[in-house]
């Protein structure tokens, strides 16, 4: 296989379905391009069944690691994969990598990866509050004065 992916107007995949289906035969993807919509992928199952064994390995994997190796080259790796684990305080280090491990083996149970990005840019937009030093301290300062009375919750959900 040369590329990732094509990409391919949705309305060309619509008229034309067995040419992209060729198509995926030199290409891992087809990315569906709309224009009202986001994109959509198109992959061969046999693919999407690799993905999920090898995501599922890496998820096992960077558990045992987490569990065996000593902390100093745990953190390391890990502030190698995301360098902007350097902002973020030790103790919340700590816990980027409990919850990832949790998650990630979760997400590869469940072959769905959302839950993964999600904690990576929750932790992201963490490490950039603790690089700004304006930012930091408008967010972690107490409130003054009253806020305002607080709405009874609708019990009925």
């Amino acid at each position: 296989m040369a590329a990732l992916y094509d990409e391919v107007p949705f309305s060309e995949f619509l008229h034309r379905p067995a040419a992209a289906a060729e198509r995926l035969e030199r290409v891992r993807a087809l990315r569906l391009r709309r224009r009202d919509a986001g994109d959509l992928a198109l992959t061969r199952a046999d693919q999407l069944e690799q993905d999920a064994v090898v995501i599922g390995f890496t998820a096992r994997l960077l558990a045992g690691l987490v569990r065996s190796e000593p902390t100093d080259v745990v953190r390391r790796v890990l502030g190698e994969a995301l360098p902007w684990v350097a902002f973020l305080p030790e103790e919340d280090v700590d816990q980027l990598l409990t919850e990832l491990i949790t998650v990630a083996q979760g997400a590869a149970s469940l072959e769905n990866l959302s839950p993964v990005a999600v904690l990576l840019a929750q932790w992201r937009h963490t490490a950039e509050i603790h690089a700004d030093p304006v930012l930091h301290e408008m967010i972690t300062r107490e409130p003054s004065g009253d806020l305002g009375p607080v709405p009874t919750p609708d019990l009925a959900r």
